[in-house]
Formats: structure tokens, C-alpha cells, sequence
């Protein structure tokens, strides 16, 4: 290995023209040459494998679309035991299909009559059997609320026509059928009703754990399962108990970037750099540059490669820490998890940044807080997507610094009125999915936003935001990142 080598400015223009500055996909399939597949997640994929949980931006809407796409299956197929020629159908997704899968308001229209079990079951089954003429009479119907129904009526010839499917169709031919569900977030506005369409959803996944070929995947955030509500069946425990988590270690996230810096159109750049500081061989599958096994899984090797872009400190000195431990650290939540969204949406931002002649790399390390600050305003905007109401609660803190006494918090909540505020919004249905424990006060509210990662209680009645949202609230803390203008 050389310590010599420094990349120059050239692997900017690689990084902002390769990543992207959006990388949610909207239903759409990633580009083949843009997937990676984490160790961590290749279990998860697996077919047998039935409730997948991630926070956002973990990879549960990206994998939910690449398991749909051919190309996908072929190339990672062998490591998740998934052939190319699997069936995948949709049980339900961010991309409205009607006909497919019931909307949010159908469901909730189903809701006042029908078990949600009930219809999740006829989601599967309306699925499995496709346009097969056996059941003519079911396929034949245009509306969820009939399809439900006639399941209803049909028990047996439901049971009996899965099970043909399974043994005669799927296992003689030794394929699986996959049905994915994604977007639970999208099935309700509030909690009661996601609370039973979850509940129906895992009890419909508990039915199909007895089929060999016939494989539901639900892709669910923590927060989706959590409620005592949803396990309030008999052996959910066999389905909580055996969820698999999509979770990005430090090593997954470098090579997820190693991953898109090679396959850009000048990813020559990166390539040819890697080459002159270490001795190894790039292969190709299916016109994708694969990322060597050395810079995946050797920190080490990861650590040299990424300063020889960055430099080695945070600072003029050691005592700021170093970049590649550094920007992972200050973007993860409370439970320490980071997402790629939020690490792709640094590093791109800090490529972007001001150039500073003084510096001798090409990504100076106040680019890198830059890029912090930008993946905290992202990720605060996500939050406000997905709980509008967090704004509420954790804009008016600006004035503090954390950590910080939780008294000080209430204290602020109450001279300003903001639990009474929100209240108010809740009553008139101006806050979709409000906080779950908002009857409980202060106290409770301060459990839902832990729940969710936003904070984490500290000994002495304390409370600590990670970096990755305080900075995005403007919530300062003591040498820390300078929290984003607003």
C-alpha cells in the first residue's frame, strides 16, 4: 500500500454526479449498477424470512422495488435463495394500484365491516391465483369490498386452491411466490386503524408461515410494530420474535458509496485512485463494477481510502477525531442507527461545498459538518412527512443546548402552550398519526418521540437529540455541530 497517493478535485465531480440528491424511489426499480446488497441485509431477503423492520431511509422501499425487477433477482439471487424466475406480486406499496392492492381509503371503508385479517387474506389470495379460471367466479370481480366478501363465503375453496398453488404450481417447479407489502405508513391517519391493519397483517403472515412456496415479506418500520396493540393475537410472538432488521454498519455504508463511486460514468476516477493505493482486482457481473471484498469489509483499508480524499482529521489536529469514524457517528439516531439516505445525502453535499485553496485534499473537514448539517435538514423534513407533529414539539427547544435537564423541556412546553396547541390539532384532524401516548402528558409525548429516535433519556433526569436531528431543529449543544440555519 502507498500513503502517498491524494485524490484531487476530480473525485468531486465523481461523487456530486453519482449520488444522488434525492434517493428516495417513488415505486420506481434502482438501477442495477446502484445496488448493493449488505451482508446484514442478505438474511433478511431471504425468502423465509417474513417481517423485515428499518427505520426510515434503511432500504425497506428499495429492496420492496428491486425484488420486483428481474435484473435484481438475477444478480443477487444466489445470496438471498431467490431464483430469477420467482413470482413477486404487490400486497401493498407507496405506488397507488387498485386493482392490485385497496387503497387507504378503501381499507378504511373495509374496516367498518370487515376482520382486516380478512382482507389482507384476500389481498394474498387475489395475488396468488391471478386470473386462474378455477375461481373464475372471484376473479371475475372488480371491487374489493365483493373480493372480500366472496372470500369470506368461500373459505374452503380459498384454502383449497392455496394450497394447490403451493404443492402442484410453485413447489413442482421449486419456485417461490413472494408478495411484498411496503408503506404501512400510507394504509392510515391514524394509529387505531394502521394498530389493526398491522395486527391483520402479521396474522395473515402467521396463516402463509405454513406453505412451502407461497412467502409473504413485510417491510415495516420499529414504530409500526411497537404498539402492545399489534402482537394482541395469539402467537405473534412467532412473527415478532423472528423479524430480521435492516441495519447499515459503518463498513456497509463506506462500501455502499465504493459501490456508486465506481459504477458513475467517470467512475474511472475512483477506480484508478483505488488502484494506486492498494493492490486489487475490480470484476464486473452484468456490466456492474463489484466492489472488491478488502474495501467492503476491511475497515482499515476503508478508513486510508476515504481520508485519502478528506484528509485524516476534523480539525487542524487528532483531537477532533477522524472523518471516517466521524461522520457516521454524528448521523446516527438514538438506537445508533444511520441511514444511507442521510450518509449519500452528507458526502454529496460536502463534495459540493466551497473548495478551499488552503486545504490539499479534496473534501475539507468543515465541508463534512457541511454535509452533517444538510443530511439533518433532510432527515427533519422526512420527519415532518412521516409526524408532522415532532415539529411542534421539538422546534420551540431552539433555545437550549442538550444535554439538557428534562424539566427544561416541559418547562418550555408549558409556557408556550404547545401540548395545549397540539391538542387543538389533533381534535380538529390536522395532525396525521399524532403521537401515541399523547393522553399521558408531557411524560408521554417524551416517550413517543424516544420511540421514534428523536431522544434518548440520560442519568439525572437528562435528555440528549442526536446530532442527526438536533442540528436539523436547531437545537444547539456545547462544541458540537452548529445547529442549520433556519
Amino acid at each position: 500500500m502507498s500513503d502517498q497517493f491524494l485524490f484531487d478535485g476530480s473525485i468531486r465531480d465523481v461523487i456530486t454526479s453519482v449520488l444522488p440528491e434525492d434517493t428516495s424511489l417513488h415505486g420506481q426499480s434502482p438501477e442495477l449498477r446502484y445496488t448493493y446488497l449488505p451482508a446484514t441485509h442478505a438474511k433478511s431477503l431471504r425468502p423465509e424470512n417474513m417481517l423485515v423492520v428499518g427505520i426510515r431511509g434503511a432500504g425497506k422501499s428499495f429492496w420492496w422495488s428491486a425484488l420486483q425487477n428481474p435484473q435484481h433477482r438475477e444478480m443477487f439471487g444466489p445470496s438471498i435463495g431467490l431464483q430469477k424466475d420467482s413470482i413477486v406480486s404487490i400486497g401493498f406499496g407507496e405506488t397507488p394500484n387498485p386493482n392490485e392492492y385497496p387503497g387507504k381509503d378503501t381499507l378504511s371503508s373495509l374496516l367498518n365491516d370487515e376482520d382486516p385479517r380478512l382482507v389482507w387474506r384476500t389481498v394474498v389470495f387475489r395475488q396468488i391465483v391471478g386470473s386462474q379460471s378455477l375461481v373464475r367466479d372471484f376473479v371475475t370481480l372488480k371491487d374489493w369490498e365483493n373480493r372480500v366478501r366472496w372470500v369470506r363465503e368461500h373459505p374452503e375453496i380459498v384454502e383449497k386452491e392455496l394450497f394447490r398453488m403451493d404443492d402442484e404450481e410453485l413447489d413442482g417447479s421449486n419456485r417461490y411466490h413472494l408478495v411484498l407489502f411496503d408503506a404501512l405508513d400510507r394504509t392510515a391517519d391514524d394509529w387505531k386503524a394502521m394498530n389493526r391493519l398491522v395486527r391483520g397483517l402479521l396474522q395473515t403472515v402467521l396463516d402463509f408461515r405454513s406453505y412451502r412456496r407461497i412467502r409473504l415479506k413485510v417491510f415495516a418500520r420499529p414504530d409500526q410494530i411497537e404498539d402492545s396493540e399489534v402482537g394482541t393475537f395469539p402467537d405473534a410472538s412467532k412473527i415478532l420474535s423472528q423479524k430480521t432488521e435492516l441495519y447499515w454498519p459503518r463498513n456497509e455504508l463506506y462500501a455502499l458509496l465504493w459501490q456508486y463511486l465506481s459504477n458513475a460514468e467517470n467512475g474511472h476516477v475512483f477506480r484508478e485512485g483505488v488502484g494506486k493505493l492498494f493492490s486489487v482486482d475490480w470484476k464486473q457481473r452484468n456490466n456492474v463494477w463489484l466492489v472488491p471484498d478488502s474495501l467492503r469489509n476491511d475497515e482499515a483499508v476503508q478508513r486510508e481510502l476515504f481520508h485519502a480524499m478528506t484528509g485524516p482529521w476534523m480539525g487542524r489536529d487528532r483531537r477532533r477525531g477522524f472523518p471516517y469514524t466521524w461522520l457516521p457517528n454524528h448521523l446516527g439516531d438514538t438506537r445508533n442507527q444511520v441511514s444511507p439516505r442521510s450518509f449519500l445525502a452528507s458526502v454529496r453535499h460536502a463534495a459540493s461545498d466551497r473548495v478551499r485553496q488552503e486545504h490539499r485534499y479534496a473534501i475539507h473537514y468543515e465541508s463534512i459538518k457541511a454535509g452533517v448539517q444538510q443530511a439533518s435538514r433532510i432527515r427533519v423534513q422526512e420527519m415532518q412527512e412521516d409526524y408532522p407533529w415532532v415539529q411542534n414539539l421539538l422546534s420551540p427547544l431552539a433555545a437550549l443546548s442538550v444535554p439538557c435537564p428534562i424539566e427544561d423541556v416541559k418547562r418550555i412546553w408549558q409556557s408556550r402552550n404547545i401540548l395545549q396547541e397540539l391538542s387543538s390539532k389533533i381534535a380538529s384532524s390536522n395532525v396525521r398519526l399524532p403521537p401515541a401516548h399523547f393522553s399521558e402528558g408531557a411524560d408521554g409525548v417524551l416517550k413517543d418521540l424516544a420511540n421514534l429516535g428523536l431522544i434518548e433519556r440520560l442519568s439525572g433526569g437528562r435528555i440528549n437529540i442526536p446530532d442527526v436531528y438536533r442540528v436539523g431543529y436547531g437545537i444547539g449543544r456545547r462544541g458540537g455541530v452548529k445547529p442549520a440555519a433556519r
